[in-house]
């Protein structure tokens, strides 16, 4: 190929920064895709694909490995196990790639890495696998739960805790649309450019373009490169946001005039659609923690034009004595779990654990008890999370009614992936009592 690195070996550095060095998987991928960017749009969707698939199959994959190697996976050198994962995963759900090449790929990337004498058991392993892939043992359908993380890549304790709630059916169902590839969802400005406008320069610009059954602003994109490629982007006529996501503005319902905060608004799709749906009234204060999460919130308001926004460093966990009452409305879409978003974030599954959950479930309890202060009276509280625990989500709802009974539950909702063309997400609307 006359490169110096294939687009193999950009995999490989990829995975590895995610498995072995803790990065999250969609900050590993854009920043490699991003810095690559003069790669052509074949092979950068194979490394989008071999990565994102690895990930989201990894389970199943360590499985089929271990049925077949000696050494188990979880004894194997990272670089090695790593190759091992990304060929098996080609061998299995890649047919485009021939079954050869992948072999033979990975044992000259096992010696370019520094691993010579391991180019038998790696030659050896995967030729063994490719022969054999028809005849893989899966554990019995019977034993739902073993059946189901292996056959859909599921953690137990994840799986666990789902069939607690829902019934297997629904689970599955689940399981399935998390695999699925989808289209990226995004929300345009209605008083900035009409539906059919912005169609027709997407189209103008090759890109794939169907229309949310339901959200008059929102349209599904396939078949582009990557997004800073798209004229249309770059001059701010759309935001990437998902579906579910789009639903707080939507509960929202802010009124002419009104006065937001957004509590942790990074990278600030929530609150910009606040601002848009404001239609140049009002205002939205669009808060986060870091330097980093303000100045990736204020690159998304430069290309949207609005000026009906601004951004504020803070920590939600720290009271602000002169934004007391002031809101019209508070967006609290809170650190959570993320298990509503697999299938956007493959690795997460890997990353949680049962703890972490609850740690993440009292944060939310914590940063409720500052920021509902913000709230006037008569002025509503929208808590989000785009996970499907019910300790972050209902739970927690039920928890601040208890606690703060001058709020009153005006309607919660909870998505499944998939329903409604969206992630998993929850949200809760408060209303504060009128003072008497």
């Amino acid at each position: 190929m006359g490169k110096q690195i294939s687009e193999r070996e950009l995999v490989l550095d990829i995975l590895l920064s995610i498995t072995r060095d803790g990065e999250y998987s969609h900050i590993a991928l854009r920043n490699v895709l991003n810095k690559y960017r003069f790669l052509e749009k074949k092979e950068r969707a194979f490394i989008n694909r071999v990565t994102e698939g690895t990930l989201e199959h990894m389970i199943e994959l360590d499985y089929i490995i271990n049925q077949f190697s000696k050494v188990s996976v979880n004894k194997m050198k990272p670089v090695i196990r790593t190759i091992i994962r990304s060929a098996v995963y080609q061998l299995k759900y890649m047919d485009s790639v021939p079954n050869s090449a992948v072999c033979n790929e990975a044992v000259k990337l096992a010696a370019k890495r520094g691993f010579t004498n391991l180019k038998g058991f790696v030659n050896g392993l995967l030729r063994n696998i490719d022969r054999n892939l028809g005849n893989i043992s899966y554990p019995d359908r019977n034993d739902t739960i073993a059946w189901l993380s292996i056959t859909y890549s599921m953690p137990e304790w994840i799986l666990k805790q789902w069939l607690s709630v829902y019934d297997a059916a629904v689970v599955e169902e689940m399981l399935i649309e998390f695999l699925k590839e989808k289209p990226l969802s995004i929300r345009f400005d209605e008083h900035r450019i009409s539906r059919s406008e912005l169609i027709a320069k997407l189209e103008e610009e090759n890109v794939t373009v169907a229309e949310h059954q339901t959200l008059p602003y929102a349209l599904l994109i396939s078949g582009y490169d990557h997004l800073e490629a798209l004229e249309s982007f770059r001059d701010g006529f759309f935001q990437v946001q998902d579906i579910s996501s789009m639903k707080v503005a939507e509960m929202a319902a802010p009124a002419s005039g009104d006065y937001v905060i957004d509590v942790c608004a990074a990278p600030g799709g929530k609150a910009l659609h606040m601002a848009e749906k404001l239609a140049g009234t009002g205002m939205v204060e669009a808060r986060d923690l870091t330097d980093s999460k303000v100045a990736l919130i204020e690159e998304n308001i430069s290309r949207s034009g609005l000026l009906n926004i601004r951004t504020l460093r803070q920590d939600a966990a720290e009271y602000t004595a002169e934004a007391e009452k002031k809101a019209d409305i508070v967006i609290a879409d809170l650190p959570c779990s993320g298990l509503g978003v697999l299938g956007k974030k493959t690795d997460l599954k890997y990353k949680m654990n049962e703890q972490m959950q609850m740690q993440l479930a009292e944060l939310q309890k914590q940063l409720l008890s500052v920021v509902k202060a913000y709230v006037k009276p008569g002025g509503k509280l929208i808590y989000s999370t785009c996970t499907i625990h019910r300790a972050e989500n209902e739970e927690n709802a039920a928890w601040f009614r208890k606690r703060f009974p001058d709020f009153k539950l005006l309607q919660e909702e909870q998505w499944l992936p998939g329903r409604d063309g969206g992630d998993g997400f929850y949200i809760a609307v408060f209303e504060r009592k009128k003072d008497e």
